[in-house]
């Protein structure tokens, strides 16, 4: 029998080596596997998984080990803050108030937390769902001029939400709040947070806030303590004010009568900084409380629930907080 030659097989080698390798690319292409052991990421949420429904808090810990530097989360495009929370006798960690937006979008999101020791570095992977709230949807018949701005007013519109912006685009590095929210004043829910108000037939944007009825010139109490960012007069919101608490995290309070504080002011859980008012669009005295946590709208009343320390426990590492229900009276707000 004839042998083959070193030339024949040479050629036959190469053409298995092919055959082989258009194989392996055909698999990787039909069955995404690893075909490198270690070159992929870790999957999406392999370290846990939060749940909330739109408009609520998330309280999210994160346990860590030796001289951690700096931790910061990403969702949904936001930066979301984490503090230091270390108590005796129980493992360091990392704690951070995730805001799901009132319009988040319901459905499984990523959270990812870049933790810092040194000039190392590691990240975690959450999965966060968020739930879908039924929100209220109000019909109003209003005067013409009580709804559609002139192109003075649009003008003037724009320019207040250009100064906002503005104002809270840097968050402040320092945690300034402390345990336990305040109710900044007594009275009755006017408006319902999240709901879609429909004016003369047309859509406007969610009511971001609660609305509180109280009498013309009720003090009006700074839910935790902060320092003044803004203090305005705007054609909307009328006088108000916008607390600054650090990490990411702003209170409002709109339609004053007055204001008793100025911009730079650092203000105490409790202290009166304005006065119950209908200034701006306001069809009876109330207090609009609103409140931005990392850029996300979420409910008020949220705070009130949130698990610090009343008798020195740790938070639950995850929070789902109902609202409570609003009690409709006359004050409302029209913006």
């Amino acid at each position: 029998m004839m042998l083959p030659t070193l030339k024949t097989v040479h050629r036959r080698i190469v053409r298995l080596d092919r055959t082989v390798l258009m194989a392996v690319v055909l698999l990787a292409s039909i069955f995404p596997v690893d075909l490198f052991p270690g070159s992929l990421p870790a999957p999406k949420g392999v370290d846990g998984q939060y749940s909330g429904k739109q408009g609520q808090i998330i309280v999210v810990k994160v346990s860590t080990d030796g001289a951690v530097t700096h931790v910061q989360g990403s969702f949904l495009g936001r930066t979301i803050s984490f503090f230091s929370d270390s108590r005796p006798g129980e493992p360091q960690g990392y704690v951070g108030l995730l805001g799901v937006d009132m319009q988040d979008e319901p459905g499984t999101h990523e959270l990812e937390v870049a933790i810092k020791n040194g000039e190392q570095s590691r990240r975690l992977s959450y999965n966060i769902l968020v739930v879908k709230e039924k929100f209220h949807v109000e019909h109003l018949k209003l005067p013409k001029d009580k709804v559609d701005l002139d192109a003075k007013s649009l003008a003037r519109w724009k320019a207040e939400q250009q100064l906002v912006q503005e104002a809270l685009a840097p968050d402040s590095q320092m945690k300034l709040w402390q345990p336990n929210f305040l109710e900044p004043v007594n009275g009755k829910r006017t408006g319902i947070f999240g709901s879609v108000r429909i004016m003369n037939g047309q859509a406007r944007n969610p009511h971001n806030g609660e609305d509180i009825g109280a009498p013309l010139g009720a003090d009006v109490a700074a839910t935790n303590d902060g320092v003044v960012r803004l203090t305005v007069d705007h054609i909307f919101s009328g006088r108000g004010v916008y607390l600054d608490h650090g990490l990411g995290f702003y209170s409002m309070y709109f339609h004053l009568s007055e204001v008793l504080v100025k911009e730079g002011d650092l203000v105490k859980a409790g202290q009166i900084v304005g006065k119950v008012g209908a200034t701006g669009r306001a069809t009876g005295p109330h207090l609009h409380w609103g409140v931005k946590l990392n850029g996300a709208r979420v409910n008020p009343y949220a705070l009130l629930e949130l698990p610090f320390a009343r008798n020195g426990a740790s938070p639950p590492e995850q929070n789902l907080l109902e609202p409570v229900p609003a009690i409709p009276v006359n004050g409302q707000a029209l913006n």
